[in-house]
């Protein structure tokens, strides 16, 4: 028992008896204790009590053993059982742990994208999980050798891993390097190689390691590498853009004392004030403020140093020159001074002062038009009233016995003939017009005013209109009172009219009678018997000449009337003028000295170079009359941008040439002015001048789409100016078309006549027939187009009157240009108001009165024109 509780294992092969003990009132009772087992702090006993006290026998003590030893067998066999379960599951727990610890690590492998390696650096066989081969761009199964692995390394890398390797043999060292590889495909990848040395038994050199596709992150530490350097560049780049936008901007920066005393300042003080830097840092800016405002920036200066910084505070500085420019300022506090910047404001101060200047005219323009007694009102595109002032709705009350309201479509609010006419006006300035016109507006059963209604469209900043506004006047009285004007100005002007009509027809009752005198005294004494031939050609030489004086008087008379067929040409004025000095000096006299004045540039108008010369020496004429045949006469010539106006006419912008003809003449009364371009009117004696030259000066102006201005002063001499428009295109070149000699033969010339007048018919005909044509006359134009249907090569020329009914001849002439190219037109005219509006239209003229010679000699000029055209075939 000693044994048992001192813990040791003891085996008892004999059953010892032990006395049990007795207890007061038992019997005595005899125990036997058989020891089973002492094993790790475990006892275990068989105990057997008798009641009676007695020795146990052999047998008994050899059962009892037989008993115990059979339990302590079937006990070791459970305790065997039970240590054998429990290292099963201990060895379970260990594979599940171990098989966790490999899923684990797999798992890490492939997050970490490691590929593991197993390198024979002697048989040079290289063993790689499925990672190692996907990275290499490997087949995925089948040995590998190390030469198919280096193939894809640069050969420097090559190199430096076999380098690696025979020093890692000799020390035992870890080998870690990257590499860069090339699959297969192309792309490339970085791996970082780890790997450690191992001696197998064979004594083979092992390298067992693992790969680590490091693409990425090598890319990202480039990558990291790049922008450490941008940021670094950046760095460098923002100071230097800080230090040049200290050098280089407009504003002004500083750092300013306590004591108002520039501690730093930028150059932009010497650019917009014209201070240098040793100026700034010597003078308070006190010294350069607007007296007006040195309170207020000191009271804002100490704000700024109590903490409080300062936004958008203006005041003024005083630049070098003196002046003032305003300046907007920041300012901060801090290490005991103020920082600021200050931006140059002056621009924007005078527009603000510039916008109070015009709300205040605004408002004033608003006072006027609300105290305006005339109506005004504004509309909208959709014709309704935005705006209208005290005296509109009060006249439109008046007018029509209800008011206006804002909004309210103002077309509909007028009677129904009224409101079109309203809405028409009210559209046409919407549109952009600016117009004034004269209308009627009210209900007639009240009052129905005339208005004199001015309409004006309203633009937005960006010149977009946006509506319109009108400002009337009742002109009712004015005009009732303009209309009695008129009439009694209708009723002088009749009687002025007739006067006129008078004093021309008498004027030309006077000349015509004149002429006809010298014709009809020569006819009659033509008549006589026995009539001497040197008096009879004096005869008829006095009729020739008295005929072409009355084709002159005829022609001044047209040209007054604007009447006359113009042959206008391109040439340059200047160049006119010095052809015909020499004959203006002939005119004027020995005693009148000629000056002309022109230019070296070209002078080019486009108008009828005959009637141009015509004006020079009817001006030139008249400017010799008012000398008295002694004194001064200028011409000149040159190139004008506008007609200067006068009492009676606007001035009138454009392109013309001007020709002013001066003299020193006694000048012309201001009361005369207006008269002195009528016909037939003259300050001059009679039997001095017809009166008719300056008619024709004017006349061939206005024809000619110019104007004649004139300037005189009593005693000191006149100045007479046509103006003519420039021409937009050179002269032509000259050429050589002289009319030929009169032929007195037409050797059979085919010639269609034209004419409706009967005798002038019959005279023509007779005429080209002496003259050796041959003639079929036709009465009019449509007529004379069906002899040309009949056969078109039976005429060479076509010879029409111009005047004619139905189709006249320059309608003709152009319906046989397209019907009959080629074949000739001569027109014959004695006046044709088509002719004075639109020219000849490059057709050939033959004036009337007209002799046999011109007839003979334009006809024959027309027909060796077609014929040398004919020739050339062009």
């Amino acid at each position: 028992m000693d044994a048992l509780q001192a813990g040791r294992s003891v085996r008892v092969d004999a059953a010892t008896v032990v006395p049990g003990p007795y207890r007061q009132g038992e019997p005595d009772r005899t125990t036997l204790c058989v020891p089973v087992m002492i094993e790790d702090g475990l006892a275990a006993i068989v105990h057997i009590e008798r009641a009676l006290p007695a020795r146990w026998t052999q047998e008994e003590e050899s059962l009892v053993r037989d008993v115990s030893g059979r339990i302590f067998a079937s006990f070791c066999r459970t305790r065997a059982q039970e240590a054998l379960s429990a290292g099963h599951g201990r060895l379970e727990t260990a594979l599940t742990a171990t098989r966790q610890g490999q899923a684990r690590l797999s798992m890490a492998v492939n997050i970490a994208r490691l590929g593991i390696f197993e390198w024979d650096t002697v048989t040079g066989a290289v063993e790689m999980d499925d990672r190692s081969r996907e990275i290499f761009g490997l087949a995925p199964e089948g040995p590998v050798h190390q030469d198919e692995v280096f193939s894809r390394l640069e050969k420097v890398d090559v190199e430096r891993a076999h380098a690696l390797t025979e020093a890692a043999a000799v020390d035992g060292t870890e080998v870690v390097a990257d590499y860069r590889v090339t699959r297969p495909d192309g792309t490339t990848r970085t791996i970082l190689s780890s790997s450690e040395p191992l001696q197998d038994e064979g004594g083979h050199l092992r390298m067992i390691g693992v790969f680590h596709d490091v693409t990425v992150l090598r890319q990202a530490e480039a990558d990291l590498r790049t922008l450490n350097a941008d940021l670094e560049r950046e760095v460098v780049e923002r100071t230097q853009a800080r230090g040049r936008t200290w050098t280089l901007t407009p504003d002004l920066m500083c750092a300013l004392d306590r004591r108002g005393y520039l501690v730093t300042s930028n150059p932009a003080w010497q650019t917009l004030l014209g201070w240098s830097d040793v100026e700034i840092a010597q003078t308070p800016i006190w010294d350069l403020l607007h007296p007006d405002d040195v309170k207020r920036t000191r009271v804002g200066l100490e704000r700024i140093e109590d903490g409080q910084p300062a936004v958008g505070c203006a005041n003024r500085y005083r630049r070098k020159d003196g002046s003032y420019r305003w300046i907007s300022w920041i300012g901060v506090p801090e290490d005991g001074l103020v920082y600021c910047t200050g931006r140059d404001v002056t621009v924007e101060k005078e527009r603000e002062a510039a916008l109070a200047a015009r709300t205040a005219e605004r408002d004033l323009f608003a006072t006027i038009v609300e105290t305006d007694r005339a109506p005004i009102c504004a509309f909208d595109h959709d014709f309704r009233l935005i705006a209208f002032n005290q005296a509109h709705s009060d006249e439109f009350h008046r007018i029509f016995g209800y008011r206006v309201n804002l909004g309210d479509i103002f077309p509909d609010l007028f009677t129904e003939d009224q409101a079109h006419v309203m809405r028409a006006l009210m559209a046409r300035a919407l549109a952009g017009e600016v117009f004034t016109v004269v209308e009627e507006f009210g209900d007639p059963s009240i009052v129905k005013p005339y208005w004199e209604v001015s309409y004006t469209p309203l633009r937005d900043g960006d010149g977009r209109i946006f509506g319109a506004f009108h400002h009337a006047q009742d002109i009712t009285e004015r005009v009732r009172a303009t209309a009695e004007l008129d009439r009694a100005q209708d009723a002088l002007r009749q009687a002025q009219k007739m006067e006129a009509v008078g004093q021309l027809t008498g004027g030309v009752a006077h000349d015509f009678n004149n002429l006809l005198t010298v014709i009809m005294s020569s006819t009659d004494l033509l008549k006589r018997p026995n009539l001497p031939e040197e008096r009879r050609q004096r005869y008829i030489g006095a009729i020739s000449d008295t005929v072409t004086r009355a084709a002159k008087l005829t022609g001044q008379l047209l040209a007054f009337a604007r009447r006359q067929a113009l042959k206008p040409a391109v040439f340059d004025a200047a160049r006119s003028v010095e052809t015909i000095e020499e004959m203006i000096g002939t005119l004027t006299g020995s005693r009148i000295r000629t000056v002309t004045r022109l230019p070296d540039e070209a002078c080019l108008i486009d108008a009828d170079p005959s009637q141009f010369e015509t004006a020079i020496v009817n001006m030139a004429v008249n400017a010799r009359d008012a000398m008295d045949g002694e004194g001064k006469l200028t011409i000149s010539v040159r190139n004008v941008a506008a007609i200067p106006g006068d009492r009676s006419h606007a001035r009138v912008v454009g392109r013309f040439v001007a020709l002013s003809i001066s003299d020193t003449g006694t000048g012309i009364d201001a009361g005369i002015l207006d008269k002195i371009f009528e016909p037939f009117f003259t300050t001059k004696e009679v039997g001095h001048g017809t009166g008719l030259g300056l008619s024709q000066v004017i006349g061939f102006a206005k024809q000619s789409g110019g104007e004649v201005r004139v300037v005189s002063a009593i005693g000191e001499g006149t100045t007479f100016t046509l103006y003519l428009p420039r021409a937009a295109k050179d002269a032509p070149a000259v050429v050589d078309d002289a009319d030929p000699a009169p032929l007195m033969d037409g050797h059979g010339t085919r010639v269609l006549l034209v004419e409706d007048n009967r005798d002038v018919g019959n005279f023509a005909t007779q005429t080209l027939h002496d003259l050796g044509y041959e003639t079929v006359w036709a009465m009019d134009a449509r007529q004379a187009l069906a002899e040309l249907a009949k056969a078109p090569d039976r005429f060479d020329v076509v010879f029409s009157d111009v005047v004619m009914p139905g189709m006249d001849g320059v309608e003709l002439a152009r319906e046989i240009g397209l019907r009959h190219v080629g074949l000739p037109v001569v027109l014959a005219s004695g006046y044709s108001h088509v002719l004075a509006q639109n020219g000849t239209d490059g057709l050939d003229l033959l004036h009337k009165p007209y002799s046999v010679e011109q007839l003979s000699r334009i006809l024959r000029k027309v027909t060796t024109r077609r014929r040398r055209v004919m020739d050339t075939g062009r």
